[in-house]
């Protein structure tokens, strides 16, 4: 069991000030020098023998009692010293025994110091008690405490939905896919439970021991945010589908919708479409015409020349012959019988049996699978994936097949490559116009009014285009360390690639220049290395 831990005293003599030294029990906390100091400074003695105390502690004698001063004092009373934690959740208290002759602490004195100190909270009554009962000096008391905050949480959406936009059509055993069962849709009925919300917390504040509130934590509240056809339940923690249709999730909002179904083709009868919901064509869409879904689009005949968009994703059972004009973009999946000379962009994967002459771009995977499995021309880009049976053909047509950087950035970093060039070239000019000026001044031409309006703007714009180009040179030097450091990526070819065709993995270049077949090409190091299937 712990001691108690060494203390002093001051004795009045006749003669002088005395200090009477205790020294620490078995366990306890020897008196150091420097507490003897403070506490002689705190009760304005300020000159006393430094070496006589300091003997004094190095005796093994106790008690044992040195002369401070020859100058008799009047007595001092027991003495409290309050320490307050940087973080303000409690107060240490410090007692030292009072001189012969001086008074004790009652438990109003304790609280009375408390209080001169600016405590105003959670003073320990228990504590002090345990003082007054059994005084222990030179020893730590908690002699108050603060109530700390109770953290809360954030609130916390459930949807009761599929909302990803990355699944993959059905492959069938001879490698095939199904375009028949496309079940890439969140279907619901009218009833249906959409979203559940758990509520936000946002817990209890506490109380320092200055009486100050702390408060917890911040927390991020959210609602459920929905369109039309949806209704909350009365405490607005429920969200239910109000007619048979598709769920959607866009920027933190739920949609359902009933699907827009054009019975024939998408000409001259219909013009554009732009729905919010998905839009089903059981015909064709024409060259020219532009169809716009916020969710999927499904194309039961042929696509020409048209524009497709889909913030879900583009369905075509049949293909698309885009006559160097035509272009499908989806934030989800595209999945087409064939792809010929179209632009395709998808946030997702791209899956088809033949791509002829197109450029196709895909953050994930670009399937070329089927009974085909041909790419042919043009040029085709995954951030992931690209899997073909056959890439090339036998007369070397010229074929781009690239792996391992995400097209968005890529398009980003050759867009501020031009940003960069064009910022440049205005600097030059405005260079040029402030040499001019300077010349002109030189020469001691009169700059007019007029002229000085111009000269402060040039100025303005220069500042504007320096701030441009450092951010666009700052975001050029990351995505070029992004795409520098990609080396992940593969391109799969089952059957066969032929001369011509040109592999990008990262930003290594490979030209095949030989009949491959049945191998996978991926990235090692500053080279290309081909892997036997």
């Amino acid at each position: 069991m712990r001691g108690k831990n060494g203390f002093f005293q001051l004795i009045i003599k006749q003669d002088g000030t005395y200090l009477k030294i205790f020294k620490a029990e078995e366990g306890g906390q020897p008196i150091s020098y420097e507490e003897i100091s403070n506490y002689l400074m705190d009760i304005h003695i300020n000159e006393f023998d430094i070496i006589v105390i300091g003997k004094a502690l190095a005796s093994d004698e106790s008690p044992i009692e040195v002369k401070l001063t020859s100058m008799p004092i009047l007595p001092v009373d027991e003495f409290l010293k309050i320490e307050v934690s940087e973080d303000r959740m409690y107060v240490k208290g410090r007692f030292y025994p009072p001189s012969d002759r001086g008074n004790l602490m009652t438990k109003d004195d304790i609280v009375r110091k408390l209080v001169s100190n600016g405590i105003k909270y959670g003073a320990d009554e228990a504590v002090i008690s345990d003082f007054l009962t059994n005084r222990k000096y030179c020893t730590d008391y908690i002699l108050a405490k603060a109530t700390s905050p109770v953290q809360g949480h954030d609130a916390q959406i459930i949807y009761h939905f599929n909302t990803d936009l990355t699944l993959k059509p059905k492959t069938n055993e001879d490698g095939t896919v199904d375009f028949h069962q496309l079940d890439m849709i969140s279907h619901c009925k009218k009833g249906d439970l959409l979203a559940t919300l758990i509520p936000v917390d946002f817990g209890t504040p506490g109380i320092d021991v200055y009486g100050n509130l702390i408060k917890p934590v911040k927390v991020n509240n959210k609602v459920l945010r929905h369109g039309k056809n949806i209704h909350l339940s009365e405490d607005g923690l429920r969200m239910y589908s109000d007619v048979d249709g598709h769920v959607t999730l866009a920027d933190g909002r739920v949609f359902v919708s009933d699907t827009y179904e054009i019975p024939a083709d998408v000409n001259t009868s219909t013009g554009d479409i732009n729905y919010d919901g998905n839009v089903v064509v059981k015909g064709n869409v024409i060259t020219g015409f532009t169809v716009k879904a916020k969710g999927d689009i499904e194309v039961y005949g042929v696509v020409e020349g048209a524009y497709l968009e889909a913030g879900g994703h583009i369905i075509l059972r049949r293909g698309m012959q885009g006559m160097n004009r035509g272009v499908l973009k989806a934030n989800g999946n595209i999945v087409s019988k064939f792809i010929e000379n179209s632009q395709v962009i998808a946030g997702g994967n791209v899956t088809t049996e033949t791509i002829l002459h197109s450029k196709v771009s895909a953050k994930g995977e670009i399937s070329v699978s089927g009974r085909r499995g041909l790419v042919t021309g043009g040029e085709i880009r995954s951030g992931t994936m690209i899997t073909v049976k056959t890439a090339g053909s036998q007369m070397g047509t010229a074929t781009l097949l690239e792996v391992g950087i995400d097209p968005t950035i890529s398009d980003e970093f050759k867009e501020i490559e031009i940003k960069i060039a064009m910022l440049q070239g205005e600097k030059e000019k405005i260079a040029q116009a402030f040499a001019l000026f300077k010349k002109r001044l030189e020469k001691g031409a009169q700059i007019t009014e007029d002229k000085k309006e111009l000269l402060r703007t040039i100025s303005q714009n220069n500042i504007k285009i320096e701030e441009q180009l450092k951010q666009a040179k700052a975001r050029y030097e990351e995505l070029k360390i992004e795409m520098e450091t990609n080396t992940y990526g593969a391109i799969k070819v089952q059957d066969t690639i032929y001369p011509g065709t040109k592999l990008i993995i990262g930003n290594v270049v490979y030209f095949v220049r030989n009949v491959i077949q049945h191998s996978k090409f991926v990235r090692d190091r500053a080279d290309v290395k081909v892997i036997p299937l």
